[in-house]
């Protein structure tokens, strides 16, 4: 993997955890993943006259994607309602890289080699330690635990379809433009039926707020599948969970969480794989 892939995925880390963070702190779940949702829409709509047109062979991935990600705004949603923030988080993006690992093995054939291997596994070491971190000193709340997990398997999943489907289509941004097209239109077309003529009312409160997580879903997700065309599934997927830690960070500065010396350690395994994640490509 080179530098200027590692900076692109580091740089969706950091906005796939701000729009998240964004997610959470919108008390109604449906109000804030139905405009973050929408948002996502109009934008990819807006670049759908300006970027090429996906090749025919990526559409069955492209559609399979956007069911895929329906499941996983629905799990998320339920993840946030049931657990705090530091701990949903972790559970959802930590259980995902290795799962990615050996889905990208079966169906892409890509087998990490030794450097790549021990990176991805440090990284995963140091995701799991923030993710048990968050559920310190207190019971553990299995609901909660099984739909974060739940959730990180959908991540894994959409994670390769979208990797394959982005590398048949010819072109990074058509893809994510239609991606954010197909995809954008359930959730908020969910949430008109439910509300009905109550729907502006509920969402114009947390307009600005819910816009502006939809641009940095959009920017963290466009970064990641640009990614996944110059390197391999598994390592992007590690590299790109390193938003637990910001997400952590966050936790700690907006939601009165604490980080904590064991989140330090873990980010610095976290740091380690990355590394020889490098060392590999």
């Amino acid at each position: 993997m080179t530098p200027v892939v590692t900076a692109a995925v580091l740089l969706a880390a950091v906005t796939h955890a701000g729009w998240n963070a964004i997610a959470h702190r919108i008390t109604d779940k449906l109000v804030g993943f139905t405009l973050i949702s929408g948002g996502g829409l109009l934008i990819g709509l807006a670049m759908v006259p300006f970027v090429p047109f996906p090749a025919g062979g990526a559409w069955p991935y492209l559609l399979g994607s956007a069911a895929i990600h329906m499941a996983y705004y629905a799990l998320l949603m339920k993840s946030f309602r049931l657990g705090d923030f530091g701990q949903a988080y972790p559970i959802a993006r930590g259980s995902a890289p290795l799962v990615v690992t050996v889905l990208a093995a079966v169906f892409a054939h890509e087998v990490p080699d030794a450097w790549a291997a021990a990176g991805i596994a440090l990284s995963c070491a140091g995701l799991t330690g923030v993710a048990l971190w968050g559920l310190r000193g207190h019971r553990p709340d299995w609901a909660a635990i099984g739909a974060a997990l739940a959730t990180g398997l959908t991540i894994a999943v959409y994670t390769v379809v979208d990797g394959l489907g982005v590398r048949a289509s010819g072109s990074s941004l058509g893809y994510i433009a239609w991606l954010m097209a197909v995809q954008g239109t359930m959730i908020p077309a969910y949430a008109l039926w439910r509300w009905r003529r109550e729907t502006a009312a509920r969402l114009r409160p947390h307009a600005g707020l819910g816009l502006l997580g939809a641009a940095m879903s959009v920017a963290a997700y466009a970064l990641v599948l640009w990614a996944q065309t110059r390197a391999e599934l598994a390592s992007i997927a590690a590299l790109r969970e390193s938003s637990i830690i910001v997400g952590a960070a966050i936790g700690a500065l907006f939601f009165k969480e604490r980080f904590g010396a064991p989140r330090i350690v873990a980010a610095g395994l976290l740091v380690a794989g990355i590394g020889l994640m490098l060392r590999a490509g």
